[in-house]
């Protein structure tokens, strides 16, 4: 009788190279190991990874707080434009600065009826330059294309991070914060996944 194992050549059977699933692709974004466990203990350490996970996403998530919709009776309030740039103090009243007025609602929206405004919590999109207390513009209408920052629903939560897209083709949500205190959601087929809107601009008091 012939032999019917078969040594590993890269040209039939064995494992090859690049097959299976992709390091940091599964439900938990990062490598795995393999781990004995009695048998009793399988469901308790499921569970466990899965409060785990819920735990550590809801961190990384940031989510928005306040949900509210500009005033559809809003009366333009035209404000000067200057064209001159100044480094500190206030331009010139002249008339010859002023380039035009602008109303900051039409600087700001551009359908009143899809857009709304919610308020960042957190500083996973600080380096967006979106900071806590902020008012994120957010339109419904806006098709969210790789590289736009989006407010999106995770499993019942909102989150605003911006979109992009693993080599697998799967959607991911990045942070926008150079500390490495948040890490980018890998999204998976388990997740409740939703882009709710395009972030179109922001706006903050100071005083």
């Amino acid at each position: 009788m012939s032999d019917v194992h078969h040594k590993s050549t890269g040209k039939h059977g064995g494992v090859r190279q690049g097959a299976g699933r992709k390091p940091g692709t599964g439900k938990f974004g990062e490598p795995t190991s393999v781990l004995r466990v009695p048998s009793s203990q399988t469901a308790n350490i499921k569970n466990f990874l899965t409060a785990y996970q819920q735990k550590r996403m809801k961190t990384d998530l940031d989510s928005v707080g306040e949900f509210e919709y500009p005033s559809m009776e809003m009366v333009p309030v035209p404000l000067p434009l200057y064209s001159s740039k100044v480094s500190a103090g206030l331009p010139s009243p002249a008339d010859e600065h002023v380039e035009k007025r602008l109303d900051p609602s039409e600087f700001l929206i551009d359908r009143k009826d899809s857009t709304f405004f919610v308020t960042i919590q957190g500083y996973s999109m600080v380096d967006a330059g979106l900071l806590p207390g902020d008012k994120a513009v957010v339109d419904r209408s806006k098709l969210a294309s790789v590289g736009d920052i989006v407010l999106a629903v995770l499993n019942g939560e909102f989150t605003i991070k911006t979109l992009s897209r693993h080599k697998s083709g799967a959607p991911r949500l990045l942070p926008a914060n150079s500390s490495g205190e948040y890490v980018p959601i890998e999204i998976t087929e388990d997740m409740q996944f939703e882009i709710w809107g395009v972030v179109i601009g922001s706006f903050r008091r100071f005083k």
